[in-house]
């Protein structure tokens, strides 16, 4: 005889449990009272001990089933919830999912992760942050699922989806001669030493990060190369050199540093989401869908420029 305990088992022992009535029980359960019978002491034979102590006139339940009832109505529970659990899963509506970003669009896409969180409450978004070229190849690697990136070089395995544009701008000395106005020329701050991040955190990103002074027919020269925005502006700050930056990162500014408008700079920042080509998976459906959700709405960046449509 099969010795496996079935869900049917608990199931019928439950009711009969409830009921303490085979007739009762058995209509509850939309079967036959024979059957019931069968599958109750089928169940007892499992277990090696009775569950009900049956006479003519009433059925009550032993010792054992005392013990066993809580724990058969436990694993019923649990099953329940991990099968409710799986379906949202499924659907989209919870499990967990890594977003790899650029900290330098952080602010850009801190609204739309804010609607996310507000639409799937049950879904744990985990956050890492790192240079384009990092978070291109979290997803092609499967350690992130959805990516945030600037200025990105396209890869045959990647969508790229426009999230948002912005503008550039300059970022100098308080004491720098510049900072005196509220603009200045591209070409004014090429003899200045630029600190920026390193041509290898992303090619594209680091071309059109440099175009308004490669524009002018002056050569960039890189004097500091840093891993991120608030140590570039530190530096800028401490009187060790200029950047040019998207506008965002200009927010929130140390002390000692100022932002200036880009005189005929014409060149703009791209921020835009990534997946991995062909993942169709309903969680990440469920992300780039707020994503464009958001963007939809025309909700603005922290520069004042529209969202890209």
């Amino acid at each position: 005889m099969d010795q496996r305990i079935e869900l049917r088992h608990l199931r019928y022992f439950l009711a009969l449990a409830e009921e303490l009535h085979f007739g009762r029980a058995a209509r509850l359960l939309h079967i036959a009272q024979p059957a019931l019978s069968q599958q109750i002491r089928q169940l007892e034979r499992i277990v090696g001990v009775e569950l009900f102590r049956r006479t003519s006139r009433s059925v009550r339940l032993t010792d054992a089933g005392v013990t066993f009832r809580p724990r058969a109505r436990d694993i019923l529970g649990r099953l329940a919830a991990d099968l409710d659990e799986a379906g949202r899963v499924g659907r989209g509506e919870a499990g967990r999912l890594d977003v790899a970003f650029i900290t330098s669009a952080t602010a850009i896409v801190s609204e739309w992760l804010r609607a996310f969180s507000l639409r799937r409450p049950d879904v744990q978004v985990r956050l890492h942050d790192g240079f384009t070229v990092d978070v291109l190849t979290a997803l092609e690697r499967g350690t992130a699922d959805i990516g945030i990136v600037r200025d990105a070089e396209e890869r045959d395995d990647i969508d790229l989806a426009l999230l948002a544009t912005e503008r550039f701008v300059a970022v100098v000395p308080a004491d720098h001669p510049a900072a005196r106005g509220e603009r200045v020329q591209p070409a004014a701050l090429a003899a200045d030493p630029l600190i920026l991040f390193p041509r290898s955190a992303g090619a594209r990103a680091f071309d059109v990060n440099t175009r308004p002074i490669r524009d002018t027919g002056n050569e960039v020269r890189v004097a500091q190369e840093c891993s991120n925005w608030h140590t570039i502006t530190m530096l800028v700050a401490a009187g060790l050199g200029v950047t040019i930056a998207p506008h965002s990162v200009t927010t929130l500014l140390p002390e000692g540093a100022r932002s200036l408008e880009l005189d005929g700079a014409s060149a703009v920042s791209r921020v835009f989401l990534a997946t991995r080509r062909g993942d169709d998976r309903p969680l990440v459906r469920a992300f780039v869908a707020v994503s464009e959700s958001v963007a939809g709405r025309g909700e603005r960046s922290n520069d004042g420029g529209a969202w890209a449509r």
